[in-house]
């Protein structure tokens, strides 16, 4: 056994990893046993039920969160005109239209967000399988297709972070890091909460959150009491 799982394992010791905890002695057990000598992200696993009628339902969204992350993006804005102009004097890394799609195909670039105007949607429907698979095709529902570029760039220097569930239901995102006072955290993790009932599709209200799962990057995962966030 390699010395993490050591340190894995007498962390479990020290709580029961059936039992279910209020957020503050979930992510106090979690700050108390931190194994990394970097600072970690504070992760959450949600559980959602997102069927009704034996029909799937989609959770996909974005928010910024009330204390976020501020972490510098490379960004990627196909505009033209009044548009480029915006997004150049806002911070944009790349900006253009024929010129960026050949740069992009060609990997000359390295870059984390991708934003467009309606305008020119056509004009990178050929990015989809570069685009597509990394999960950076601009998308309207993500803001990452819009005419105000202006907002859309400054919530993502801001922290913006997407979100949706997988296969299984369940979205993985995080909400800090761990040397965050704790009641950032919580504050941070109730918004998102009350950000995804907002996409319920009048899913059933009283199964909706199944459970919920508090992690670190290198940390265990501690179940945490729903009815104590919402």
């Amino acid at each position: 056994m390699n010395k993490l799982n050591k340190r894995l394992k007498k962390i479990y010791n020290k709580f029961d990893k059936n039992m279910f905890y209020n957020f503050e002695d979930a992510i106090n057990i979690l700050k108390k046993n931190k194994i990394s000598n970097f600072i970690e992200s504070v992760d959450i696993a949600i559980n959602l039920n997102t069927y009704k009628n034996k029909i799937k339902y989609n959770i996909n969204n974005f928010l910024v969160l009330p204390y976020n992350i501020k972490k510098k993006k490379k960004i990627v804005v196909f505009a033209k005109g009044k548009d480029a102009i915006t997004a150049k004097e806002n911070g944009a890394n790349f900006v253009g239209m024929e010129n960026l799609l050949e740069l992009i195909k060609k990997n000359k670039i390295k870059y984390d967000v991708v934003i467009a105007t309606p305008d020119t949607i056509k004009l990178i429907k050929v990015l989809g399988p570069i685009l597509g698979p990394k999960g950076l095709m601009p998308n309207y529902k993500l803001d990452t297709v819009t005419n105000n570029i202006k907002d859309s760039i400054k919530n993502i220097q801001n922290g913006k972070i997407n979100y949706k569930n997988d296969k299984n239901g369940i979205i993985h995102t995080t909400i800090g890091k761990i040397n965050f006072e704790n009641y950032k955290l919580k504050k941070n993790l109730k918004y998102l909460i009350l950000n995804i009932k907002k996409q319920n599709y009048n899913l059933n209200k009283n199964t909706f959150f199944k459970k919920i799962t508090l992690s670190t990057t290198m940390g265990v995962g501690i179940n945490i009491i729903i009815s104590d966030l919402l």
